[in-house]
């Protein structure tokens, strides 16, 4: 994995946003009521990956959620809207879209991996009968064959052997059931991926190769990703740009080696300062090559400690 660095960030990516997010909040509607997304605006644009941190509990699933029209009661958007951007110049309000547009739409421009989607899967049908499912519903026009070789075609692009199409997922290990869902969300090769934790429960060498997955598709396939994490250290990694959530609101908005140079708000300092190091220096919780300028200003500045007493001529 990459460290944040100059290279990366808005200017690497297109400036035309694909999906607009506009002074959204959502409710669960109880009592007392919740305010769980309050006034959230977020631009993604076309072909990037827009990280979304917080704590556990701070509204980023009900977020993504609210953008794709997945809530149920007692949740409800209360005021905003999300607007998708069509490559064909096309403006698609997800507010307005009836029942059956919303069907048809949903899967085709904007995917999701939802939260724990390795237990997403149905335990008693085979991976490719969960896969042909979305080219019956979204392309009924397709052949059995076609449908068939399309579904082989996907699980070798997340590097899974097609021969595992016979498989029922008990018989995958965690990572390949991840991938299987990555595979079902880029069936219908939607211009927007929402990703909700989607290495939660993964060990950190599968995490690795699932992300390098994500890169690699999001470079050869050219769509626009926001991953929801709690983990920074991570989105700082993988992110062009992060927004950091926390009661409900956007505090902090930036692109990636920015936000880890020179945070802004408190709460990203703090966020950034509950990491464990793995270089020996406090905020040094980078993973893989380090880039220099990233050490030489760290983003959590405290004041140097005393250095220890040393005795002359001492022999180590």
């Amino acid at each position: 994995m990459t460290a944040p660095s100059e290279t990366r960030g808005p200017s690497s990516v297109a400036s035309h946003p694909v999906l607009t997010v506009e002074n959204l909040s959502i409710d669960y509607l109880v009592d007392p009521v919740v305010h769980a997304v309050q006034d959230v605006s977020l631009e993604l644009r076309r072909g990037e990956v827009l990280g979304l941190a917080g704590e556990s509990g701070c509204g980023k699933s009900t977020l993504a959620y609210g953008i794709v029209r997945l809530l149920k009661p007692p949740a409800a958007i209360t005021a905003g809207r999300a607007v998708f951007h069509s490559r064909e110049g096309t403006d698609i309000d997800w507010g307005r879209l009836g029942p059956e547009e919303l069907r048809a739409t949903r899967w085709d421009k904007i995917s999701m991996v939802f939260q724990g989607a390795m237990n997403s899967l149905n335990p008693v049908i085979t991976v490719r009968e969960q896969l042909e499912d979305v080219f019956v519903t979204h392309r009924p026009e397709m052949s059995k064959e076609e449908r068939r070789r399309r579904c082989g075609d996907l699980l070798e692009r997340v590097g899974v052997d097609r021969g595992r199409l016979r498989a029922f997922p008990h018989e995958l290990s965690g990572g390949m059931r991840q991938r299987v869902m990555i595979a079902m969300a880029l069936a219908l090769e939607p211009q927007v991926m929402i990703m909700d934790e989607p290495t939660t429960a993964l060990d950190v060498v599968v995490q690795r190769e699932i992300l390098r997955e994500i890169t690699r598709l999001r470079d050869e396939l050219g769509f626009a990703v926001v991953f929801i994490t709690h983990d920074l250290p991570l989105l700082l990694e993988i992110s062009d740009r992060i927004a950091v959530m926390r009661g409900g609101r956007i505090v902090e908005t930036g692109a990636a080696a920015d936000l880890y140079r020179d945070p802004q708000h408190e709460y990203t300092r703090r966020l950034l300062a509950s990491f464990p190091s793995l270089t020996g220096d406090r905020g040094g919780f980078i993973r893989g090559d380090v880039d220099e300028r990233l050490l030489a200003q760290d983003a959590v500045r405290t004041e140097a400690a005393p250095s220890a007493p040393t005795t002359e001529g001492r022999v180590s």
